[in-house]
């Protein structure tokens, strides 16, 4: 396997008046293709910033970030966006979903960006919801769907588009344990296929279902451990 996220001496400061502060405090580390990466630490550690810089939501005070072999901070604006849109899929706690469209068309979203014709966006939006089980609820909108169905069509808006990487921020944080277990499950099948995953999350036993756990504490890497991952039944 070769390595498609390198972060080497990652800094991020954020300034307050006349203080620093360092949410990032020379952070490097590397995911290689394939791989499950679960990211954990408590609430001011850093894991959070990382994800933003990972999602090139973010750019770093200082220090060097490749993703899939190209130099990040050389990037231009629209240059970023298209890497946001074809080179990572996001699944985040809060869903993100837009209310007046339906499932089919929130999960089209990424594809009207990307340029697909109408025909083809539509039949891949299709795919992805049948893939994560919603193939009866593709014309409700979010507020007719529960959480956890809300939860799946981020999960296929995140598909839709083919990305090598999905990142999930804490995407079991607002689910009840019995959902929580098949969102992730979707989510190691996903990993299953080939593709990258990074996740954020605050729970042990979610993490338990990676393959590696990098714990951050005052914006550095306190461990990075690789383990045997628990699979969803």
């Amino acid at each position: 396997m070769s390595a498609i996220i390198e972060v080497r001496g990652l800094v991020k400061t954020y300034k307050s008046g006349d203080s620093e502060l360092n949410a990032l405090d020379g952070v490097s580390f590397s995911a290689e293709r394939g791989e499950f990466v679960a990211i954990m630490g408590p609430s001011g550690s850093g894991k959070s910033t990382a994800m933003n810089m990972i999602g090139c939501l973010d750019s770093p005070t200082s220090g060097e970030y490749i993703l899939d072999g190209r130099d990040v901070s050389k990037l231009s604006r629209d240059e970023l966006a298209r890497i946001r849109n074809v080179t990572l899929g996001f699944i985040f706690q809060g869903f993100n979903l837009l209310p007046r469209l339906s499932a089919l068309d929130n999960t089209v979203l990424p594809l009207v960006y990307a340029g697909v014709s109408a025909k083809e966006r539509k039949e891949r939006a299709r795919k992805a919801l049948e893939r994560v089980g919603l193939s009866s609820r593709m014309k409700h909108r979010p507020n007719q769907l529960s959480g956890g169905q809300q939860q799946r069509v981020a999960i296929a808006r995140a598909l839709v588009g083919e990305a090598p990487i999905i990142l999930a921020d804490e995407p079991t944080g607002n689910l009840d344990t019995r959902t929580s277990l098949e969102v992730m499950d979707l989510l190691c099948g996903i990993n299953g296929e080939g593709r990258t995953v990074i996740l954020v999350t605050h729970e042990p036993d979610i993490a338990e279902y990676a393959s590696r756990v990098i714990r951050f504490r005052d914006g550095r890497i306190e461990e990075d451990i690789r383990q045997t991952p628990k699979r969803a039944a």
